[in-house]
């Protein structure tokens, strides 16, 4: 009976694994007795076959190679919701892999201590280029019930589909209470009023069916919408508060722009995860 066995054996002996390979090969065997007793003969009608292992078992070893994450980071983001802000993960890594992004599996977040663990997949990420580097991650990862995220350390794992893997740690200490209060955001009848005590604000910018368009920094926290260069397509605005120093930022709702009036929902001002806390 002839077993099914892996073409590329699993071991750590590169001799062992050829061993194995000629044996499938020869079919009886004796090349690869021959090599373990230390008496192998070559002859002429061996030498194809033996060549043709090496080679393969080269280009097996040159083909598997672990992907790599230089350089990542972990950004708390406060989200306006009914009953206050709640706290989400901002996360992403550059990701490299020899056989490019569509080579990637799983990239993972854990935080060992509490024993907690993120997975996501091709489909469930965010993928955007910068600056000739390949950035993969979410802007969503959250704890089930929308409880406060943990703070200390994290480790990242990125896995291609060969299984290969490489992993990367990152310390997040952002406080446990929110520097500032949550922004507000308001336009009436073409003027905008952005109430923030962070050190950085800026506008996201949307179009009619919710698109992402264009930031727009905010040197001034009022004035008239005219005087912004906002494309002619967007409809709505949302309010980008950052706290660079700590890694953390707050988004508002949406405001409309169109017509004068704003489309803000009422905002009370909390600390990070408001009501569920």
């Amino acid at each position: 009976m002839i077993k099914a066995v892996n073409p590329f054996p699993s071991t750590n002996d590169p001799k062992q694994s050829i061993i194995i390979m000629m044996e499938q090969e020869m079919g009886n065997g004796e090349l690869g007795r021959s090599l373990q007793r230390g008496k192998l003969f070559l002859t002429p009608s061996s030498l194809p076959i033996i060549f043709l292992v090496l080679a393969a078992a080269l280009a097996a070893s040159c083909s598997r190679s672990e992907p790599r994450i230089p350089f990542g980071f972990i950004e708390l983001v406060y989200y306006q919701e009914s009953r206050g802000p709640v706290e989400r993960f901002s996360f992403f890594v550059i990701s490299e892999d020899d056989n490019g992004l569509e080579n990637l599996a799983d990239l993972r977040l854990y935080h060992d201590r509490e024993g907690l663990r993120w997975i996501l997949n091709s489909d469930d990420w965010v993928s955007y280029e910068s600056e000739g580097q390949t950035w993969i991650g979410s802007r969503s990862i959250a704890m089930s019930g929308d409880d406060t995220l943990p703070r200390g350390q994290y480790r990242a794992v990125l896995v291609n589909k060969g299984g290969e893997k490489t992993e990367r740690t990152f310390t997040f200490d952002a406080p446990e209470n929110n520097r500032f209060p949550f922004p507000r955001l308001s336009v009436t009848e073409g003027q905008y009023q952005a109430d923030s005590k962070y050190p950085e604000n800026k506008f996201i910018c949307y179009d009619e069916q919710g698109n992402f368009i264009k930031t727009i920094p905010l040197g001034n926290l009022a004035g008239g919408i005219s005087e912004l260069d906002i494309p002619s397509s967007v409809r709505t605005v949302a309010l980008w508060a950052d706290d660079p120093e700590y890694f953390t930022s707050a988004l508002t709702d949406m405001v409309s722009i169109q017509g004068g009036t704003s489309a803000q929902a009422s905002q009370r001002e909390a600390g990070p995860g408001g009501g569920s806390r």
